[in-house]
């Protein structure tokens, strides 16, 4: 099988890109010139040099392949960069999915995400039928990828046999930026996190985040969506895995969230916007941590068979690739 991805560079995609690669597939990645390919070097991936702005161009690069798995999305919770999110990951994705009609392509994997779908009511797992409305959806990441992944359901009922993934919170190998947990990890390792919040996340493996991606193209219902997940956890019981597995001390006290929205507010709104500096903390994301994001990934376990190895093993794994 010949598979065409996007975002192989990044850390969902190096690990789809490689789960491809052991099953025998030939794996052709589209990259900017811009990108940076670490996680990409020394595997036999065909690279094509292009982005998503062009479908006639893309129709051209993909044709040949049997399938698409478009992994690539711009991630980020800061406002100053509302106009990219909606052009990479909306009209980026429209693109792509025009170019694979063009190209009759035999399936499109769309990874999409939870925070598509919301967060759930107090107390309860979000499923796949759950769905939290434009308007509510805390931040432009996360309307760009409800609206991307209406595009993708959009095209699948004009024929386009597209499949969609939601994964959850992965944790393992090849977090390159990193994401915002890889993140969290990073300032553990480092004594940079005296403090945690109350809040929850669904974490699962990225290496069966990776087997996700495979078996909904294998096994998928054309135009259903499947949280790829596995265990709902506190961030303190996850800094608590994070200390039995290093050996430090997890942090002992909870701040209430007014105070790191506080921070937030004026390191992103007020002194960014004024000096032109990286903010050190999203408004956003102290915002979306106010309520526990735990979701059900028992439709892609039965329809799929997603595997649900430990969180342990994805988090020693993320602990040595961060310590290397």
């Amino acid at each position: 099988m010949r598979a065409f991805i996007t975002g192989a560079a990044g850390f969902v995609g190096a690990n789809v890109a490689r789960a491809l690669l052991t099953d025998g597939h030939h794996v052709r990645a589209l990259v900017r010139a811009s990108t940076d390919r670490r996680n990409l070097e020394g595997l036999p991936v065909e690279l094509v040099e292009g982005d998503l702005d062009s479908p006639e161009r893309l129709s051209d690069q993909i044709t040949g392949c049997d399938v698409v798995f478009h992994v690539a999305a711009r991630y980020s919770l800061w406002a100053r960069d509302r106009a990219a999110i909606y052009r990479d990951n909306v009209d980026g994705t429209r693109n792509l999915l025009a170019a694979a009609q063009t190209a009759r392509v035999s399936r499109f994997i769309h990874t999409s995400s939870v925070a598509a779908i919301g967060v759930p009511l107090s107390g309860t797992c979000a499923t796949e039928k759950t769905q939290t409305s434009l308007e509510a959806l805390v931040g432009d990441y996360k309307k760009s990828k409800y609206l991307a992944e209406q595009a993708a359901l959009e095209a699948a009922r004009a024929g386009l046999d597209v499949v969609i993934v939601n994964p959850s919170t992965p944790i393992g190998s090849y977090d390159i930026k990193p994401t915002p947990t890889g993140e969290i990890i990073l300032r553990f390792l480092q004594g940079r996190m005296p403090f945690y919040v109350h809040t929850g996340l669904n974490l699962v493996d990225v290496c069966d985040v990776a087997a996700g991606h495979i078996l909904a193209w294998r096994k998928g219902r054309t135009g259903e969506r499947y949280i790829l997940g596995h265990r709902n956890l506190s961030l303190k019981d996850m800094l608590e895995m994070l200390a039995a597995l290093t050996g430090r001390r997890a942090p002992r006290w909870a701040v209430p969230h007014v105070l790191p929205l506080a921070t937030a507010y004026m390191d992103e709104m007020v002194l960014a916007r004024l000096f032109g500096k990286q903010p050190q903390l999203s408004y956003y994301s102290v915002q979306m941590s106010r309520k526990a994001m735990y979701y059900d990934a028992a439709k892609a376990v039965h329809e799929l068979g997603l595997p649900q190895s430990p969180i342990e093993g994805a988090l020693q794994r993320a602990v040595e690739w961060f310590s290397s």
